[in-house]
């Protein structure tokens, strides 16, 4: 993609800059990306200590730890990395300028030169369908890319684009917020259920981020029952092959990979073969480990009451269930009261623990007190008997003891193997 003159996309500013909020991965890519057509960027992040990587030295000028206002002067477009609320005060100030606000894969999107894009978003599952639609491309040797929240940003991919690449792109509620011109081939939405209701003012607000993934798309699919135009899903269709993965909710997911993959032509053999071999994604329903005839299961991902009830339905053995972690504001008491009977004994840990105690108090459920993660795999351990499943299924985020669900997790995987 050439650089400078008339080769600048039309959209690129002749004379002001491009501001990009947020230097996590995503802003580095977009900023990086701006940088390649030819635009004048500044880059701005609110922590001092963000990794601006080679950003300076590719000429976009950085500003780290300021909110000034000030950063807004001479600016004709803001890129507004995932991480920074629509509230923030530099985003706020803008829209109060005028000035137009773009996602990291709305700017993604205006680089593209004609890629069919199969866009999935969704509370949960959303690796999981894009990973397996990975499996399905790769099954029917069709030449595709992975891009979007769990992968690489979409700007990063723009520039490796063969013809006939399909783009199959995790999208979160965040990315779609400052969408414009985006449009998907095929959009897949898996379910809607409460989640980040720390960022959004209701429900509602969060679920007409994620039916935005609808605006321009040519075909949709969507979960049966939703009362949503377009191709319908659920856990009980047919299907070419039963996967691989455990829980009704995987199955459901595979229905959803199934009716994206043949809309964009895969064949039922390739997609068959893909559901039989994909094996998961790490942090979701993971089994990293079985010890005395006791499974040891890492769901950190599950950091909603919603996804930890999917993990619990998985399994009809015995569960030894570690539940805790960061607050996101969820009620636990139905969750509570809806445990079912094979959940034997219940772990908790974390800053969400009296939250979890005084709604497993009043369902009557009993639970034990262990702080961190390493007392409480030690108290499981000690109590499972053959044939059942230690499950680390948080219903919490993972911020308050680690960095994220992925160290998290990871730190489940090496307290797991060092059992032996």
């Amino acid at each position: 993609m050439g650089a400078g003159g008339d080769e600048r996309p039309e959209w690129v500013p002749r004379r002001g800059r491009v501001l990009v909020l947020g230097l996590g991965e995503t802003g580095r890519a977009a900023a990086a990306a701006l940088v390649r057509v030819g635009a004048s960027v500044v880059a701005a992040d609110r922590s001092p200590t963000a990794d601006a990587g080679r950003l300076a030295e590719d000429g976009v000028e950085v500003r780290l730890g300021s909110e000034e206002e000030s950063l807004l002067d001479g600016v004709e477009l803001v890129v507004k990395g995932p991480g920074v609320p629509a509230e923030s005060p530099l985003a706020a100030a803008a829209r109060a300028r005028g000035l137009e606000i773009w996602s990291e894969v709305e700017l993604g999107y205006r680089l593209l030169d004609r890629t069919p894009i199969l866009g999935v978003t969704g509370t949960k599952g959303k690796t999981t369908v894009v990973r397996l639609l990975g499996a399905m491309f790769e099954a029917a040797e069709r030449p595709y890319v992975l891009a979007g929240n769990e992968h690489r940003p979409l700007t990063d991919v723009v520039d490796e684009l063969e013809l006939g690449t399909w783009i199959v792109c995790e999208l979160s509620s965040f990315a779609l917020e400052d969408v414009h011109a985006f449009a998907c081939e095929i959009a897949v939405l898996l379910n809607v259920e409460p989640d980040h209701l720390d960022r959004y003012a209701s429900l509602d607000d969060y679920r007409a981020a994620k039916l935005r993934i609808f605006e321009r798309a040519r075909t949709k699919i969507v979960p049966r029952g939703m009362g949503l135009d377009g191709i319908e899903f659920s856990a009980g269709d047919p299907l070419p092959a039963e996967p691989l993965l455990p829980g009704s909710h995987n199955r459901a997911n595979a229905s959803a990979a199934t009716a994206a993959a043949r809309s964009a032509g895969l064949p039922d053999d390739a997609i068959a073969v893909a559901l039989q071999t994909f094996p998961g994604v790490e942090h979701r329903l993971e089994l990293v480990g079985e010890l005395d005839g006791v499974r040891y299961v890492n769901d950190s991902k599950a950091t909603t009451t919603s996804a930890a009830r999917r993990a619990v339905a998985a399994y009809d053995a015995p569960i030894r269930l570690i539940l805790g972690g960061s607050l996101k504001g969820e009620d636990y008491g139905p969750f509570a009261r809806d445990l079912p009977s094979n959940v034997r004994s219940i772990y908790l840990i974390g800053e969400a623990a009296d939250a979890l105690a005084a709604a497993l108090d009043a369902a009557g459920r009993s639970y034990s007190r262990d702080d961190d993660l390493t007392r409480a795999l030690a108290h499981a351990r000690g109590d499972a008997e053959p044939g059942d499943v230690v499950l680390l299924s948080p219903a919490a985020a993972s911020f308050d003891q680690f960095a994220n669900f992925r160290e998290r997790g990871d730190t489940f995987r090496r307290l797991v193997g060092d059992l032996r």
